[in-house]
């Protein structure tokens, strides 16, 4: 669970999306998975925006969607934006952001995140789309796909899964999310 200024309880790892204001005044989104606990973090992986954006500004907008394009877009290309606030966004938590250690020779960077403000633009009723998640998933090993520890017959392995399950449970959303996926990753 996560203590003050998020507009929800957190647990375990959550997937979100992270907008952060680069050097062309552009706000870049991008995913990351949250781990709670006494302190909220995140890693970021490589060289990324997200990470560059992180060093020179200190801070981001943490957002909370259940539109699957957008985290496929988000995790799977370069997406840029001209506000912070995606229009997907459920809630949203603008955070200031705090290197705490990095590791395998610098190819991740963890990150301590304070919230700074935020609001709740939808209140939505959770259901369980298996085909949703899956998209979701697949985005994760697409992130990890050629980098290092992570074994690539593995993660494709996972995304023919996830492809499976998208075709037998998704709904009109989740297919174009998948077919954004392909034209993104292979």
């Amino acid at each position: 669970m996560t203590g003050e200024g998020w507009p929800l309880d957190l647990s375990g790892v959550t997937e979100s999306i992270v907008t952060t204001l680069g050097p062309n005044d552009r706000w870049n989104a991008a995913a990351l998975g949250l781990f709670a606990g006494e302190k909220v973090t995140a890693r970021t992986w490589g060289r990324t925006r997200t990470r560059r954006n992180f060093h020179e500004r200190g801070e981001g907008y943490v957002q909370f969607t259940r539109d699957p394009v957008d985290f496929v877009e988000a995790a799977c290309s370069i997406r840029e934006e001209d506000t912070p606030i995606l229009d997907s966004a459920d809630a949203w938590v603008r955070v200031a952001v705090e290197s705490i250690g990095t590791g395998e020779s610098g190819h991740w960077e963890e990150w301590a995140l304070s919230p700074l403000d935020s609001s709740v633009e939808r209140r939505v009723v959770p259901t369980t789309n298996r085909g949703y998640y899956a998209v979701i998933e697949a985005t994760v090993a697409a992130s990890r796909l050629d980098v290092s520890g992570y074994d690539t017959d593995e993660l494709r392995a996972r995304i023919d899964r996830a492809e499976s399950v998208v075709e037998r449970c998704g709904g009109e959303r989740e297919r174009a999310a998948w077919q954004r996926f392909e034209e993104l990753v292979w």
